[in-house]
């Protein structure tokens, strides 16, 4: 059973460790990704976001390209902790990749010169809601997932790979799966000194 709005945002941590165990169908992730794309807010209504999702051997054959890449810049001496942590997120048995689709930005900066110069900072925005809705309903079915950045080092491979459309921009990778052990418990500073009260 999915868990609250309130518990998901609670218990949304990033898992390392993960399976491939489908404790939740790939339909049901599916319909997740769907209904965050859909119901994340954009500026303008504008709807630039853009996922691609991958299973299985797919989703190895990502984490295989970023190991790949990896190789080419990280000394040998100190690759077999790169590696196992590649492996890690290989582990799992899905990976969503965000994007956001820059011809619409640029349209809306055409049309609103305005605003222009917010365009590219409101489609980080709203990128940045669609992985935090995509990652808290994961963790609302069960599952554990954590965000990830190798994307200017393996942008260009996963281009050709998958046939990403040239005005898509790549932003983020989030590997998930069913978490094996718990997430390292995490501490807080006051909440008086990061919210301030009017009345």
């Amino acid at each position: 059973m999915a868990k609250d709005i309130y518990q998901a945002v609670k218990e949304r941590r990033s898992y390392y460790n993960i399976d491939d165990k489908k404790v939740v169908s790939e339909e049901k992730v599916e319909k997740v990704v769907e209904h965050a794309v859909k119901y994340t807010p954009t500026s303008f209504n504008s709807q630039t976001g853009r996922v691609i999702l991958l299973f299985d051997d797919q989703h190895n054959k990502f984490w295989n390209i970023v190991e790949s890449n990896l190789r080419e810049v990280v000394p040998n001496e100190d690759f077999d902790s790169t590696r196992d942590k590649i492996d890690g997120f290989r582990s799992g048995y899905g990976t969503v990749l965000f994007y956001e689709d820059m011809e619409i930005v640029e349209n809306l900066q055409q049309r609103f010169p305005l605003y222009s110069d917010n365009f590219p900072k409101w489609s980080q925005h709203s990128s940045g809601m669609l992985q935090y809705n995509v990652w808290t309903i994961l963790e609302s079915e069960g599952l554990g997932a954590s965000l990830q950045h190798y994307t200017e080092l393996i942008a260009e491979d996963v281009k050709a790979e998958w046939d990403v459309p040239e005005e898509w921009r790549f932003v983020a990778q989030m590997p998930f799966g069913n978490p094996v052990e718990e997430a390292d418990q995490k501490e807080f500073d006051p909440l008086e000194q990061r919210v301030k009260v009017y009345k």
